[in-house]
């Protein structure tokens, strides 16, 4: 995945699942066997290695193999990447409650003038 808006919607779509985001947890704590997270699971051993599957895609683990064991660990970067995107989100929302703030402070007092600019007559 080349397109930033493209990696940004895989890994939303990995972190909307509850079980990815537990896997996620685990393998952020430390290095997990596939097999040792699938005890974790009410599920098969394939359905939890299609999580993985999942996460993997999405850049938000690494896998490798260690003789028969493919091991998981999380990307820190790319969490931080996920971080990012939302800190940055946060900081739209805000503003524009920080605009309605304004709004409605300059509405008690009276002014009308929505731009802070001063009028003609303020001048």
């Amino acid at each position: 995945m080349t397109d930033p808006e493209d990696a940004a919607d895989a890994m939303f779509r990995a972190l909307a699942d509850r079980t990815r985001r537990d896997i996620l947890r685990r393998i952020l704590a430390g290095e997990h066997s596939v097999s040792a997270l699938a005890e974790h699971y009410p599920m098969s051993f394939a359905a939890v290695q299609k999580h993985v599957a999942v996460l993997e895609r999405a850049g938000l683990l690494v896998k490798r193999r260690h003789g028969r064991e493919q091991l998981a660990r999380g990307d820190v970067e790319a969490i931080r990447s996920v971080a990012s995107m939302l800190g940055e989100l946060e900081q739209i929302w805000r503003g524009r409650i920080s605009r309605i703030d304004e709004l409605l402070s300059t509405e008690k007092t009276g002014t009308t003038d929505i731009t802070n600019n001063p009028t003609p007559e303020e001048k």
